[in-house]
């Protein structure tokens, strides 16, 4: 599902203004109240499901959005809070504990972090100050470069560094890892709040100048106003060179393979060697480009644009991307902007949560296994697993019964579920963080320190084997994944508790809650982007002709019925962008229908409707919504699930009919798998 369903092709369960949340408690909206009685189903069945929560339900002040997968989340960051004070007073914890303890003590000691001000980030500044040429600046945009995206398995291409690197195995060679490169170097959460003409993106903008300026400003930096202007106007040029962000979730665009000799060639304008050489990328012999467009236009910009506003530039970046590790007044006016302003937020969380976030950026898996010694129970494993199964022989029955499918895409399909590798809890391996200085006295430092390693530990898997196990989201995350590279899913211990998913719970509600998470996640395999990765996880075209036709017409189908909703008058749902998820929540929600008859053919699938509509009770703010419009390739959570209409079952549960809102005829259904 792309958080981070696919945040996660990362694929995973949530995007960054929602999340997946299934309630467990089925029932819990099933009194009828006179507002309910009058409301019908098949007009709104995610107000009809979720009624009740949503009236008594109000989005907490440090939030831009709320779910019932929120509260998980809520709840598994207390039990983590109390593993982590259980540390402190532990003589017998264990190293890799004590960072985790310091780590989060150094975050909290705000009295030391306002004694020591900016001076973390002098040296950083002083250097990028001493600049005097575009060679010293190339040398310093390499060194901004940091392992931050992960354009497949977690569906993020943002990054505030000149570009973000990415290493896993080849879209060609799967049983080599490359280096990936992706654009970056925005302050803005896209491209197009730099380029849309209207004018909510004019005060948008106008507002980020200011807040550049202000962070300058804090910084004791001169003339802030026109510093500010000179970062706005080269981001905006980086802007023009970014690709859309349709484009970057089309993966036939992503796949450049470039030489060394190819940068300078295609891309001239600076100097490749020296940039990969203090990137740590020198020895590197080629190079998968994501976004080509942008390398190119970096390398226009560098000759282009002067040397102060470059300077200006990372200058900005250093203290923006440093702002929750430095005095109170910095992380206020960083909420001010990102929190407030762009997400509609009105209060900042409380300092422990953004000490844990910081902790769970920084040594995610040492957080993780924490978390799974104490609350991961073997039976939720076994459960799950068994659930799985179920859902994957569902796939299987449904792929035989394709009268459109040839023989040859058949066996290919079959080969990709037979291979799926599937972690459920945590991984076999942990990430160490042996390397990894921590000091309770020193948040900025631990921060910088754990994303160098982070690099380094990215940058040594140029030189290792795949490792087709390998998770990409730790245990404590409320998510799941597809990794079609891979051919492989993870489900996080950290989702696999009520309300989300409980091993002792009526089926129903179980699969009509996980069991769709699951059956999204192994469709993936099979959605826009997926579809062109074989069993061995090779980018290869293994459809005949007239199966891609057929599945282009039928993704073109629902491309059109979400393209057709409306979150705001004047922003409609972009179908395209949504296509992955889209196509993955229908699938699904049908595989796992299947396996829930095939084990309990009489049971009422009322109960399966409605845990898979209050799966995905959700609020946001109009900020926040409409920026996961704009950027997420997660449709809102009201209309995620209207995939329902797509189901012949539902109708016939519901008795919906004719006339009513989200009635479609039977030829009108989206039927894809």
């Amino acid at each position: 599902m792309h958080a981070p369903i696919k945040t996660v092709l990362g694929f995973a369960l949530a995007g960054a203004l929602q999340a997946l949340a299934p309630c467990y408690a089925a029932q819990a909206d099933a009194p009828v109240s006179a507002a309910k009685a009058a409301l019908l189903p098949g007009d709104d069945f995610f107000a009809y499901a979720n009624g009740n929560w949503l009236a008594t339900t109000q989005i907490p002040a440090d939030r831009g959005s709320w779910s019932s997968m929120a509260q998980l989340a809520e709840d598994t960051n207390q039990r983590i809070i109390k593993l982590i004070e259980a540390v402190q007073g532990d003589k017998h914890a264990g190293a890799e504990a004590r960072k985790v303890s310091d780590y989060y003590l150094a975050f909290m000691n705000e009295a030391a972090i306002e004694a020591k001000g900016v001076e973390p980030l002098r040296p950083a500044l002083k250097k990028i100050g001493a600049i005097a040429d575009k060679t010293e600046l190339t040398r310093m945009l390499a060194a901004t470069v940091r392992a931050d995206v992960d354009p497949l398995n977690a569906t993020e291409f943002h990054t505030e560094n000149i570009f973000g690197l990415w290493v896993a195995q080849g879209l060609n060679d799967p049983k080599r890892n490359m280096p990936y490169l992706l654009q970056g170097g925005l302050g803005l959460p896209d491209r197009v709040y730099y380029l849309e003409d209207n004018e909510r993106m004019h005060k948008l903008r106008t507002a980020y100048q200011a807040h550049i300026a202000a962070m300058f400003k804090l910084a004791g930096y001169s003339d802030p106003e026109t510093r500010a202007a000179r970062v706005f106007e080269l981001e905006r040029k980086l802007a023009l060179t970014h690709a859309s962000r349709e484009d970057s979730a089309d993966v036939m665009k992503a796949n450049n393979t470039w030489t060394v000799a190819d940068f300078s060639q295609k891309a001239p304008g600076m100097d490749w060697k020296l940039f990969l050489k203090y990137a740590g990328l020198g020895k590197q012999q080629s190079f998968i480009l994501w976004h080509p467009s942008a390398v190119v236009g970096v390398a226009a910009l560098v000759k282009e644009c002067s040397l102060d506003a470059w300077k200006d530039f990372l200058a900005f970046h250093a203290i923006n991307t440093s702002a929750g590790h430095l005095p109170q007044a910095y992380t206020e006016q960083h909420f001010d902007f990102y929190g407030r302003t762009l997400g509609g937020t009105p209060q900042m969380a409380v300092r422990w949560k953004r000490a844990l976030a910081a902790v769970n950026d920084g040594m995610p898996d040492a957080v993780g296994k924490l978390y799974v010694s104490t609350y991961f129970p073997p039976e939720a494993k076994a459960k799950l697993q068994h659930m799985v199964s179920n859902i994957v022989q569902a796939f299987h029955v449904r792929i035989d019964k394709l009268d459109w499918m040839a023989p040859a895409t058949r066996k290919e399909a079959h080969a990709k579920l037979d291979a799926l590798y599937v972690g459920v809890g945590y991984p076999d391996k942990f990430t160490s963080y042996g390397p990894l200085a921590v000091k309770a006295d020193d948040a900025h430092g631990n921060a910088e320190r754990a994303s160098r390693l982070h690099y380094q530990q990215q940058l040594a898997k140029l030189h290792q084997p795949v490792d087709s196990k390998e998770w990409c989201m730790p245990p404590q995350l409320v998510n799941a994944v597809n990794m079609p590279m891979q051919n492989a899913l993870n489900f996080p211990a950290a989702i696999l508790q009520p309300p989300f998913f409980d091993p002792k719970g009526p089926d129903a509600l179980n699969y009509g809650a996980i069991g769709s998470v699951i059956g999204h996640e192994i469709s993936h395999s099979f959605d826009d982007t997926g579809s062109q990765f074989d069993s061995q996880g090779r980018l290869r075209d293994w459809w005949t002709p007239s199966d891609a036709a057929h599945f282009k017409t039928a993704s073109g189908a629902l491309v059109a019925q979400y393209s057709a909703y409306k979150p705001f008058a004047d922003l409609p749902i972009n179908g395209q962008l949504t296509l992955s998820e889209n196509l993955s929540d229908l699938a699904g929600l049908a595989a796992s229908y299947d396996a829930f008859k095939a084990a309990n053919p009489q049971a009422d699938d009322r109960d399966f409707f409605l845990g898979y509509a209050q799966s995905w009770r959700g609020l946001a703010r109009e900020q926040s919504l409409r920026r996961q419009v704009m950027t997420d390739g997660h449709a809102p959570s009201k209309w995620r699930t209207y995939t329902v209409r797509n189901l012949d079952a539902w109708y016939k549960a519901f008795n919906v009919q004719p006339g009513q809102q989200l009635y479609l005829a039977p030829e009108q259904r989206v039927r894809v798998w």
